[in-house]
C-alpha cells in the first residue's frame, strides 16, 4: 500500500476495540493496522483496511503459542 494512503488512513482510523491510535505494521507478510493495547492486528485486503473486531488477529496469542 502507498505510504500517503497509510498516512490518511492513520490521521482517522482508531482500533474499534478501545478507541486508541492505531500503527501501521507488516506482520507475517500481512500489510494491516495495530492496536497496542488490545494486542490486535487488523489487516490490509486490497487496500482495504478490515477494521473489525471479530476479524481482527490477536498477536498476543500468536506470540504465547510459538
Amino acid at each position: 500500500m502507498e505510504k500517503a494512503k497509510i498516512q490518511e488512513y492513520l490521521k482517522v482510523l482508531a482500533c474499534p476495540k478501545c478507541k486508541e491510535e492505531i500503527i501501521y505494521k507488516i506482520w507475517n507478510e500481512k500489510e494491516g493496522f495495530y492496536c497496542k493495547k488490545c494486542e490486535l492486528f487488523y489487516p490490509i485486503e486490497e487496500d482495504i483496511p478490515i477494521m473489525l473486531i471479530e476479524e481482527a488477529i490477536s498477536l498476543s496469542e500468536k506470540n504465547e503459542s510459538s
